[in-house]
């Protein structure tokens, strides 16, 4: 009885200190905020993106988390809509109190909320932004992308206009067309400075309503200038658009891509299917041997393994290891200098090359990458709609840049989309 109730009483002190013991000694979190687009036109990757987050959440706390303490996200929807940028920022900063600011998703999405960070002198990692910086300046913003150099904005291009130029005989004209929106501007003044340094001419250059459902009379409306090439800058929806347009309409272009957004998401390849064959377009990272930096296989492991039941694009080889590597980026800055202090953080990122699961990333001027890393891919033998033809790289050749390049193009277009 006597040792019965010594136990009860052992046991019961035992959880009153650990009571007692754990707020003080809980440390209080690292809060990182965001806004993601979790609803509307870029929620497909959005969704994909904050999962690839929450798997570094996950690996860095296992890990003992930063400075000492835990982190946590924060984040908003920002539905797809830079109207509602601005506020969320504002309330991360001002309401949440949050200690570091990372990405928006998207260029459409950065650009208002530059203003916020600047105001409050946050470091701010931008994710997958087209050149936001360029008419800022801001000394601490960093972009995840792999555009860069010395033109961000012709670095998106410049493989396609490069796969353009290879080609025997020469292409001479172009068409360039593209989404009235930031994104989609910044990708058609880059495409005109491209399209000059190859010699061709530009026979049609015009933008649309964001909004367009119809783009028939638009390939319409190209077609009837007679294009060589076809340049195409757009988000999801208006990509998708154009792609079926083309396919409905056809067209006697040689070469048709370049800027489309989306056609790197698993659910778009699976909806367009064999509409893809022939289209000569962007990317950032797909399962070659050319690219399986060290950690990037481990991490789409993880995020493969809960990718379904989080609803969210089952492949993640677009905008996940960015995700990710962005706030590896945070990490490597926040340990290194031992200190949130926004200051030291951009101090460090800005003069560090630094090791992530897409490669070693130095930062140049305007905080994009020193050296920029566009790959231009080629979809063919495209059948059906299934997803496990695009597990491997057998559907989508890399074609530029030559560092990185698995195959040689099929040219023209209508020979390629056989």
């Amino acid at each position: 009885m006597a040792t019965s109730r010594f136990l009860r009483l052992l046991a019961a002190g035992v959880v009153l200190g650990a009571l007692a013991a754990g707020p003080v000694s809980a440390a209080e979190p690292i809060k990182i905020g965001f806004g993601m687009a979790l609803t509307g036109g870029l929620a497909g990757a959005g969704k994909a993106a904050l999962l690839a987050m929450k798997i570094w959440e996950q690996d860095i706390n296992a890990k003992g988390g930063l400075l000492g303490r835990p982190v946590k996200l924060i984040y908003y929807d920002d539905q797809t809509n830079p109207a509602t940028v601005p506020g969320i920022f504002t309330k991360l900063l001002d309401v949440d109190k949050v200690d570091i600011v990372v990405g928006d998703y998207g260029t459409n999405m950065l650009a208002p909320a530059m203003p916020v960070v600047m105001q409050h002198k946050m470091t701010f990692f931008g994710l997958f932004g087209l050149d936001v910086n360029h008419e800022f300046h801001y000394s601490k913003y960093f972009s995840m992308v792999p555009t860069g150099g010395p033109d961000p904005a012709a670095s998106f291009s410049k493989g396609f206009f490069a796969v353009a130029e290879a080609q025997n005989p020469k292409p001479k004209t172009v068409a360039i067309v593209a989404a009235d929106a930031e994104f989609a501007r910044n990708g058609a003044d880059g495409a005109r400075r491209n399209a000059k340094a190859a010699g061709l001419q530009i026979v049609y250059d015009k933008t649309y309503p964001p909004n367009t459902t119809d783009y028939t009379p638009i390939v319409r409306a190209i077609n009837a200038t007679n294009p060589d090439v076809i340049y195409s800058a757009s988000y999801p929806p208006d990509a998708v658009g154009m792609v079926r347009a083309v396919n409905e309409v056809g067209i006697k272009a040689k070469l048709f891509g370049g800027g489309l957004v989306g056609l790197q998401y698993a659910s778009i390849k699976e909806q367009l299917g064999a509409q893809l064959n022939g289209i000569v377009n962007y990317d950032f990272w797909e399962p070659a041997k050319t690219l399986q930096n060290p950690g990037v296989l481990d991490f789409l492991k993880k995020y493969q393994a809960q990718a379904k039941a989080a609803g969210v694009d089952p492949l993640g080889y677009y905008l996940p290891p960015f995700a990710y590597a962005n706030l590896q980026v945070v990490a490597a800055a926040v340990e290194a200098t031992k200190s949130l202090d926004q200051d030291k953080i951009a101090e460090y990122a800005r003069s560090h090359t630094i090791k992530t699961v897409v490669g070693d990333i130095k930062y140049g001027a305007n905080g994009e990458w020193a050296e920029p890393r566009v790959l231009e891919v080629q979809f063919h033998g495209v059948k059906g709609n299934g997803l496990d033809q695009w597990r491997t790289d057998a559907k989508q050749t890399i074609l530029w840049p030559p560092k990185y390049a698995t195959g040689k193009a099929i040219y023209p277009y209508a020979t390629a989309k056989q």
